[in-house]
């Protein structure tokens, strides 16, 4: 039998994404429909999303949305299956989902996000005649209050039914999206909610804290970073409450989409390969390195990545030198914290390291086939899909040891090179130190050519796409349903 599926984000890849959370969105339902669970989308109507939304047909109408009228349109983005929230006194505003031009939040994040939930909840519980998901999966805290409207707002609609299962997945627990008290009225909730086993939270609403509390069932997304934020050092003020949800928490890895990550047939490269064909690979270091001025008979590092200390990137500048005096260069693509950003524009060097600043979907999928090592010196990542993007295009990634990254790369040690398992580069922990014994040790492999092939093919031979995880998710999401 089909399952019903209704999953609510903020992002959803192809139409808007900011991160990862988009990409997981964006990918779930097509990895999902070989299980037999069919996936509906909720999405906020932002100016990107409304042009792209195709075969749009209104769905039904609200009167008042938090502040306005609104349209819930139903609609596709290729073969995924889109509901999405035409509300422009809340979503019509261009650039970042989350914050103005400024980089503040907007003001009326509580009410823009509660919106979402708040549909997804009346869509759960039977808004559109004929049609109720057998589940509700809401993502990140922007989906955070959904399980809390399902538990507060009384029965089903329709006689004779029960409200369905809620999933909440985590994708990183240090966004959790946090509002004043006094606002519980205007997000439509009652005075019952606020209490600790409901939307309050150290004295205020907390979204995610409230999905973490009231859905059925809580996941994150690697097996150890679900383990990771059941401690203090993790939890970030959660631990206990993720501690006491005991086996409603488990940790499912992300996946990619093998399609769109495919070096075999990627339009971005200067020459598409794969492991059978690893020396067409060089071409696209070639186009990389001309088009930033680089040597590509030097070691070349790759970072595409938010530019932020969660990251570790912090790291890199004063770890340029090392790179350098090594022989290698150095090439990097991101955005965000401005002091970091002003470290790696005073770091630029013609020869050296070459800076692109803000996002270019074609320039990433060129740094993974044509860099040899791309660096992740994460302090704490939920799962990474990078490193998953860099083994399938024979980028070795050179990552921390924590969350999903410790979950999906093999290191270099002794062992792993003896058994011709490794698939990158594993430092235990992200300080300098440790950095530059990790750096020193890429070095030293990557002059021993026929073994690091051996370690770009290990690489793109990982299983990276979704097919385990989605056999997961459905059977996560039948056994709630049971």
């Amino acid at each position: 039998m089909t399952l019903e599926v209704l999953a609510v984000t903020s992002e959803f890849f192809p139409l808007i994404k900011t991160g990862g959370l988009a990409d997981v969105a964006g990918a779930l339902p097509a990895a999902l429909a070989p299980e037999d669970v069919q996936v509906t989308t909720l999405l906020p109507g932002y100016p990107a999303v409304l042009p792209k939304l195709e075969d749009a047909e209104p769905a039904c109408t609200f009167g008042d949305l938090f502040g306005g009228p609104a349209t819930l349109l139903a609609g596709w983005a290729g073969p995924a299956r889109l509901l999405v929230i035409d509300a422009p006194h809340l979503y019509g505003r261009p650039g970042n989902p989350y914050v103005d031009a400024t980089g503040r939040d907007w003001p009326d994040n509580p009410q823009r996000f509660a919106a979402l939930a708040r549909v997804g909840a009346d869509l759960a519980r039977g808004l559109l005649p004929g049609w109720r998901p057998d589940v509700v999966h809401g993502h990140d805290w922007q989906a955070g209050l959904l399980p809390a409207y399902l538990h507060f707002s009384g029965d089903a609609a329709e006689p004779g039914t029960t409200r369905p299962p809620s999933v909440m997945t985590i994708h990183n627990l240090a966004f959790q999206g946090q509002c004043d008290a006094g606002l519980l009225g205007t997000l439509g909730l009652p005075p019952e909610a606020y209490a600790m086993d409901g939307v309050e939270y150290y004295g205020g609403i907390g979204f995610l804290k409230a999905g973490i509390r009231l859905a059925n069932h809580v996941t994150t997304v690697s097996p150890s970073y679900a383990a990771e934020i059941t401690t203090p050092e993790g939890g970030m003020g959660l631990d206990g409450l993720l501690r006491a949800r005991g086996s409603a928490l488990s940790g499912i890895l992300n996946g990619i989409d093998l399609d769109v990550w495919n070096p075999a047939t990627d339009t971005a490269l200067a020459a598409p390969y794969d492991a059978a064909l690893l020396d067409r690979r060089a071409a696209n270091k070639q186009a990389l390195c001309a088009r930033f001025g680089l040597d590509p008979a030097r070691l070349l590092f790759g970072v595409v990545s938010r530019l932020t200390t969660q990251k570790g990137l912090d790291l890199l500048p004063a770890a340029l030198g090392t790179i350098h005096a090594a022989g290698g260069a150095t090439v990097i693509l991101g955005a965000g914290d401005p002091a970091l950003e002003a470290a790696f524009r005073a770091a630029e060097k013609p020869g050296e390291m070459a800076l692109f600043l803000g996002y270019d979907e074609q320039l990433a999928h060129l740094i993974y086939a044509g860099a040899d090592a791309l660096l992740i010196p994460s302090r704490f990542e939920p799962c990474g899909l990078t490193q998953l993007c860099a083994m399938r295009y024979g980028c070795l990634p050179v990552v921390t040891r924590v969350g999903g990254l410790a979950d999906t790369v093999i290191d270099a040690n002794e062992a792993a090179l003896t058994m011709g398992v490794a698939t990158g580069f594993q430092m235990t922990a992200a300080e300098p130190a440790a950095f530059a014994r990790t750096l020193g040790h890429v070095a030293t492999l990557w002059r021993d050519r026929a073994g690091w092939a051996r370690m770009q093919m290990n690489a793109m031979g990982m299983e990276v796409g979704w097919g385990r995880s989605a056999a997961r998710y459905a059977d996560l999401f039948r056994g709630l349903v049971v």
